[in-house]
């Protein structure tokens, strides 16, 4: 067994805090498009699809894209309020135990929004697709169906929440420590 200055905590202790922050904030914006986009592309594919034999329901289930598209507009959100988190420490004070922590939370608050918005991207694309086919079956569906896709665009809503409390424990050493 090797000696425990190879192991992995302490190897995760050498990264600087700052780089935790920026990939957090990264993957927030990166992973939140990544499902926005996603999301639109199963939504759009179907939407055109039952469009060839219904065009009526073209512009009535743009509405589904425009719920993908906000997937990505909460990550954009969050990713400006974990930059806005950042603050300079001195040299002496970057691996400080206070330091670590405000990297850590704005690195597990980025994964949270962007993996939540992922999912809620998908969630909401395939729900549109599914709203957009049966919509040009059968029109009296697409109100009941819409209300199942608000509450699956929420799901981006809570873990933009989650995020936020995550992030509140992001507090720097003060620079005259």
């Amino acid at each position: 067994m090797e000696s425990s200055s190879s192991s992995w905590s302490r190897a995760l202790v050498q990264i600087s805090p700052y780089t935790f922050s920026a990939v957090g904030i990264a993957i927030a914006i990166g992973v939140s498009v990544l499902g926005a986009a996603w999301g639109i592309f199963i939504t759009g594919s179907s939407l055109i699809g039952a469009a060839i034999k219904a065009p009526r329901i073209t512009s009535k289930n743009l509405i589904s894209v425009i719920f993908c598209e906000a997937v990505a507009i909460y990550g954009v959100i969050v990713a400006i309020i974990l930059q806005t988190k950042l603050e300079s420490v001195p040299p002496s004070q970057i691996y400080a135990p206070e330091s670590l922590r405000a990297g850590y939370s704005i690195f597990a608050s980025g994964i949270i929004v962007g993996f939540a918005n992922l999912v809620c991207g998908l969630c909401v694309g395939i729900i549109g697709s599914s709203c957009a086919l049966s919509d040009a079956q059968n029109s009296t569906l697409f109100v009941k169906i819409l209300v199942i896709e608000i509450f699956g665009s929420a799901l981006g809503l809570f873990g933009v929440i989650v995020g936020i409390i995550m992030s509140a424990q992001a507090t720097w050493p003060s620079k005259n420590a």
